[in-house]
């Protein structure tokens, strides 16, 4: 089963890339670091992984940190990638990946062997979640997220509420399934609810899950019930301190309550979190003009609408504060 082929030929072609510099091979007794490094890329090169791993390795932490070895060490770390996921040799291909990701964060070829590599570990962890605990809530949460990226509501639905028939309690279940109701096309106003309450049921188990808190606010918002909205949103923004749309949530509320210097804050932190969000410089250019501070409010609406030329679109009414005004 492993190593899958395509992984195996993306990796070893990327190991020629540059030359024929990695054939170079040193003589056995040679000191040099960058020589064995050569050597040890041979070996990988001819397919001889079971040596080559360990002093691909080595090599990593012996070779000279000089511009002109640079290239050495990409060849290396590429080297041992392709190694070790060549004899399933998953550690090692972390600790191959940490290092090419630390030293090369916007190679392409480094990117390229990342992505078949995250992509094949991956299947290798499903597959052994599979095989050792096909019947674990985890395993069910997994299949249950596959059906959810297929847009297969009802069999994603059927897998949460198997891991909720074998415990009641486990961790962001009844969040995953509250959101699945919401993400079904047309919900009606009865799926609402029940999605609703599996959120209630969320914060139950865990109350320091901002997701739900945020999701029961736009419920609440969307129901013009702004105090409960507020509540909610207010306990969103606490539980997590970089949830920018809980706080532009928060804003747009305060002021549908007319509470515009309360609004403040809470859209300060949202642009400051989110500057290229126009729906958060247009809310707090709308809270600083309703509040008096016009001069602010204008420097306010002049980002948003450059921002609005640059990625075209419009307001977004539905986290806009002006409604309740009119």
């Amino acid at each position: 089963m492993f190593p899958p082929r395509g992984l195996t030929l993306a990796l070893t072609s990327l190991l020629f890339i540059g030359g024929a510099g990695t054939a170079q091979i040193g003589s056995a007794s040679s000191p040099d670091p960058s020589a064995s490094a050569r050597k040890a890329i041979a070996l990988a090169e001819g397919g001889n992984c079971v040596d080559a791993l360990p002093s691909l390795k080595k090599s990593l932490r012996q070779i000279p940190d000089r511009i002109s070895d640079k290239d050495l060490k990409r060849k290396a770390g590429l080297a041992g990638l392709h190694c070790a996921m060549t004899l399933d040799r998953s550690d090692s291909a972390l600790e191959f990946l940490q290092f090419l990701a630390h030293e090369f964060p916007r190679d392409p070829a480094v990117l390229y062997g990342e992505v078949h590599a995250f992509s094949d570990l991956a299947t290798r962890a499903s597959q052994q979640l599979g095989l050792h605990g096909a019947s674990s809530p985890e395993a069910h949460e997994l299949l249950a997220e596959s059906y959810e990226s297929q847009g297969k509501w009802d069999d994603a639905e059927k897998e949460y509420r198997k891991i909720i028939d074998q415990d009641p309690n486990f961790p962001g279940i009844h969040f995953r399934l509250g959101r699945l109701m919401l993400s079904k096309p047309n919900p009606t106003p009865s799926l609402a609810d029940d999605a609703k309450h599996e959120f209630e049921k969320e914060l139950a188990i865990d109350p320091s899950n901002a997701g739900a808190e945020y999701v029961l606010g736009e419920l609440a918002r969307q129901n013009q019930l702004w105090d409960d909205a507020v509540a909610h949103f207010s306990r969103a923004t606490k539980l997590d301190s970089h949830f920018a749309e809980a706080f532009l949530g928060l804003g747009v509320s305060l002021m549908s309550l007319k509470r515009y210097s309360d609004a403040v804050p809470a859209l300060e932190t949202a642009v400051k979190l989110e500057p290229g969000n126009p729906n958060a410089h247009y809310n707090l250019a709308t809270a600083y003009t309703r509040a008096g501070r016009k001069e602010e409010g204008e420097k306010e609406f002049a980002i948003h609408q450059k921002l609005i030329k640059t990625q075209g679109g419009a307001i977004n009414p539905a986290q806009s504060g002006s409604q309740p005004d009119k």
